[in-house]
């Protein structure tokens, strides 16, 4: 036990007096969280601003629209001449325009609502609401004019009765957290895949001692090869945990990000899964002859399947074949966790994604310990 504490405590000497390894081990899932807040930072449901052309001059109709629209919530209007739209819509000043044209309070008496136009840039993302308030006023005006069948007096009488309708409505707002959640998960993603680039990273050192020699003046000494792997993975747990530990903590006490899950069971799902990264490491390195070789092997496992598994971005976006594809990835099955945690699914409920990422840590874990003991070039590992 001494000699694996006295190589523990060397290894951790090594690693952190070089200051590159802080800004990698530590810098790097901090700089993922503010990458994610970047994204989503521009995602917030906020006041829409619409531009408003009225080209239909003072019909009562017209009017009547104009105020129905400026009395609706997350909606700020600006009435604007043709010009000052087309150019406040080119710049992104308005999220979306309308146009009420020359003869709409017309067409909308006669039952058939024409001349009104809802123009963006930011396709229907943007005009969906305020699309589906307006239809919804001048159905109901055009139904009047329908019913009156041309009779003025009677259209008049009709409206004027359903304008001074009066209904109470109680509106309560809702706190959209939906992009609080996106960040979390995207900002879980980015510290996956630099755990996992960091565990082989770790790992990467037996190789590396091995060609430089350090490994067997090691063995020289009072030392055993199994000690020697076993500090290297001690080592490792202590960086993810830390990894994990100075991530969240940004996360939760600096940026303010509310996750929307206890924060312990996303540190128990993270140390879950960073042994099944160590495991990986460590198959990544019984498999490579040289520390050049497991850098392109990582490469090679690594970032592909973390772009299949939805590390760097959103699942949703991926075709369903890509989809089926990622459950064979141990980071789909971390990522569904948190996904299935902001759900309000409790942490016990999740066994399966738990067995399975169990399961990936003693596969990869018993390959690696096989290949040591069949490769004579790194038998002395094990």
């Amino acid at each position: 036990m001494s000699e694996v504490i006295w190589l523990i405590r060397k290894t951790m000497t090594e690693t952190f007096r070089n200051k590159k390894n802080w800004l990698i081990y530590f810098g790097l899932p901090v700089a993922g969280v503010l990458l994610s807040m970047m994204i989503y930072a521009n995602h917030s449901s906020g006041t829409l601003r619409v531009g408003m052309l009225n080209l239909d001059g003072d019909q009562a109709i017209t009017q009547d629209a104009i105020r129905f629209l400026e009395g609706l919530n997350q909606i700020k209007i600006t009435v604007l001449d043709e010009a000052a739209m087309k150019r406040d819509l080119a710049a992104g000043n308005l999220d979306s325009g309308i146009v009420f044209g020359e003869g709409f309070a017309a067409s909308v008496r006669a039952g058939k609502p024409e001349h009104l136009d809802i123009i963006s840039v930011k396709g229907t993302q943007v005009t969906a609401y305020v699309k589906a308030m307006l239809q919804n006023f001048v159905g109901n005006v055009a139904a009047i004019g329908r019913s009156a069948e041309g009779d003025d007096a009677r259209f008049d009488t009709i409206y004027a009765a359903y304008s001074q309708q009066r209904f109470k409505v109680t509106a309560e707002t809702l706190e959209d957290t939906s992009n609080m959640k996106s960040m979390t998960y995207q900002s879980i993603g980015f510290l996956v895949a630099f755990m996992m680039y960091s565990a082989v990273s770790m790992s990467e050192m037996i190789l590396k001692e091995k060609e430089n020699r350090t490994f067997l003046r090691l063995l020289s000494a009072p030392v055993s090869a199994r000690s020697y792997v076993l500090s290297n993975v001690a080592v490792n747990v202590v960086v993810m945990l830390l990894q994990i530990t100075v991530t969240l903590i940004v996360m939760k006490n600096i940026l303010h990000i509310d996750s929307g899950i206890p924060y312990g069971n996303i540190i128990a799902a993270l140390i879950l899964f960073a042994f099944t990264a160590i495991s990986l490491s460590l198959l990544i390195v019984a498999f490579s002859k040289s520390s050049a070789g497991a850098g392109a092997l990582q490469n090679l496992i690594i970032t592909p399947s973390c772009l299949l598994a939805g590390c760097f971005f959103p699942m949703d976006i991926m075709p369903d074949t890509m989809r089926k594809i990622s459950h064979f990835m141990p980071q789909h099955w971390l990522l569904d966790m948190i996904s299935k945690l902001q759900q309000g699914v409790t942490f016990g409920s999740l066994a399966l994604n738990m067995a399975i990422l169990i399961a990936f840590a003693a596969v990869f874990a018993l390959i690696a310990i096989f290949r040591f003991g069949r490769n004579n070039d790194i038998r002395q590992f094990v």
